[in-house]
């Protein structure tokens, strides 16, 4: 028969942070969102670190390439959706690590002998308007020239007009020998007004593009997530049944991070593919495992090689895997006990896995809860399908404006891999919905004030790190009341032990607020407890 666990399942909205002392230095400008993705060493740093502790999540209504670039600029991290063929992902991948750099490569180039006709149908072609010159049309020919959409004009220049006839010649460009350092490259840029900067070689070949753009967008965002190159940097979802063909294909596209799609990630299947990622490439390749919701599902992923582990089922609000399978926790009493593995863990090895919580967010401070509670960095999904960035049709219904958001599980979505359990390739039933969001317009404005409560929230508990915020929110868990209909009773030490709850060191200082369902229990084979009796 089943076995009930002792410790009733939670949701974030059951907590309220208790303040801790605010100290003059606890204002926002001094609060630092800095947070590890992957596993590292106690006392080292992380290889990989999140600006801001927020990633999106691998859906198709989400993560897709203009979400993933603007999410990066603002600091935090986008997982390309895998329930796509892998040329495109890889193509996506492509598309971010383009977006932004130090120094670029030229992928768009031509010859002398070119016409405007090529010029504009490589500029339709690549949504790039500086063109390199070269003597052999590659990035690396010897620069004759460059080519900007200020040397022509489309609609009353001859089509067959010579590329020689109109680009600017190699004697007027301004330009920087191999090895400028990037600031230098900047500089160069700033004292002549330029736009771009072509960086040649000895032998006059060319090497790299440098623009002001990117100069002006670091500017602007001071929160850019970049890798050492000056790129941006950028996740992809995988499964596990074709990772031996995508998860090569997404690191050639130049992939920072990988993340195993699924909604239960306690499987031999994940494990499999963890080692095989190990195996094949060692510790080079960044790999994220989940969705695990104990401590014996986190243990499973880290010795099988996960660099960090999700933590969460059914909490979405576009999954309906709790109602289809029965399968689940609350995400608040899971993302507890994970948090307390993870520790433990650390203690035992001296090697940190951060957690994501992903799944079960309401609120705003709901983000501040979680990281209260353990996790590192939150994965969203309806928060960043509301944006103009996300890859859905905006639509009016009504006189209100929404966005399409289907959930992986869906029969529009069909990502059977994300729920595989083997045999036939197929989606056998639903675990999610094909439904709207509000429209909120861009995601800058609105993850500016995301990012300023969660700040003003952590200063409440005098906190100005996530890793403080854990601390000083650590070792205090008392629970006040439990609401059934209309009654409340303050529980007593006693009477928390008769109904589920309990103190534990590895509880956050936290205080469940009011919830009006009685809280439903954990059914897994563990300790035997009492079945509490009905009305108690």
């Amino acid at each position: 028969m089943a076995v009930y666990l002792e410790n009733v399942s939670r949701t974030f909205g059951e907590y309220l942070l208790i303040p801790g002392l605010t100290t003059k230095a606890c204002v926002p400008s001094n609060v630092s969102l800095k947070t590890p993705l992957v596993r590292h060493k106690t006392g080292e740093r992380s290889p990989v670190e999140l600006n801001i502790p927020v990633v999106s999540a691998i859906m198709q209504s989400v993560s897709g390439p203009d979400l993933a670039i603007e999410l990066a600029r603002n600091g935090g991290l986008s997982f390309i959706f895998g329930s796509q063929p892998i040329n495109s992902q890889a193509e996506m991948v492509r598309k971010v690590k383009k977006f932004k750099a130090g120094f670029v490569v030229s992928d768009s180039n031509v010859t002398p002998d070119h016409t405007l006709a090529d010029v504009v149908r490589l500029i339709r072609q690549t949504g790039y308007s500086t063109i390199g010159v070269t003597d052999n049309g590659q990035s690396d020919g010897k620069l004759l020239g460059m080519v900007t959409s200020r040397d022509f004009r489309a609609e009353k220049d001859a089509h067959d007009l010579k590329v020689s006839a109109f680009m600017t010649p190699f004697e007027k460009l301004v330009v920087g020998e191999l090895g400028i350092s990037l600031t230098e490259a900047n500089q160069l840029i700033w004292d002549n007004k330029l736009n771009t900067l072509p960086i040649i070689d000895k032998d006059q070949r060319l090497a790299y593009f440098v623009f002001r753009k990117d100069y002006d967008s670091h500017k602007e965002n001071p929160y850019e997530l970049l890798s050492e190159d000056k790129k941006l940097l950028v996740g992809a979802g995988i499964n596990t049944r074709d990772y031996e063909e995508r998860v090569p294909a997404l690191l050639e596209a130049g992939v920072d991070v990988l993340c195993i799609d699924s909604s239960d990630g306690y499987s031999e299947w994940q494990g499999d593919t963890l080692r095989w990622i190990r195996q094949t490439y060692g510790d080079n390749v960044y790999v994220g495992g989940g969705n695990v919701v104990d401590a014996e599902g986190f243990l499973y992923l880290v010795e099988a090689g996960a660099d960090f582990v999700k933590v969460g089922i059914g909490g979405g609000s576009i999954c309906i895997t709790r109602e289809q399978k029965g399968i689940g926790r609350g995400q608040a009493t899971a993302l507890i006990e994970v948090a307390a593995a993870r520790d433990e863990y650390c203690r035992k090895t001296g090697i940190y896995i951060p957690i994501c919580s992903d799944g079960g967010l309401v609120h705003d401070y709901h983000m501040v809860l979680a990281m209260a509670m353990g996790a590192d960095f939150l994965m969203m999904g309806r928060y960043f399908a509301r944006f103009d960035e996300s890859p859905t049709k905006k639509l009016r219904i009504g006189n209100n404006y929404v966005k399409e958001y289907w959930g992986e599980g869906s029969n529009r979505a069909q990502n059977w891999q994300r729920y595989d359990m083997g045999g036939t390739e197929s989606l056998k039933f639903e675990e999610g919905v094909d439904s709207y969001v509000p429209y909120a317009g861009k995601m800058k404005d609105n993850l500016a004030l995301t990012l300023d409560k969660m700040k003003a929230t952590m200063c409440s508990c005098g906190s100005i790190t996530i890793k403080e915020l854990q601390k000083k929110s650590a070792h205090h868990l008392s629970f006040l009341y439990q609401y059934r209909g209309r009654r409340s009773t303050r529980c007593d030490p006693e009477r928390q032990q008769q109904i589920g709850i309990y103190r534990s060191e590895t509880h956050v200082k936290v205080a469940p607020g009011f919830f009006q369902e009685q809280p439903f229990l954990s059914i897994i084979s563990r300790k035997k407890i009492p079945f509490p009796a009905e009305g108690n």
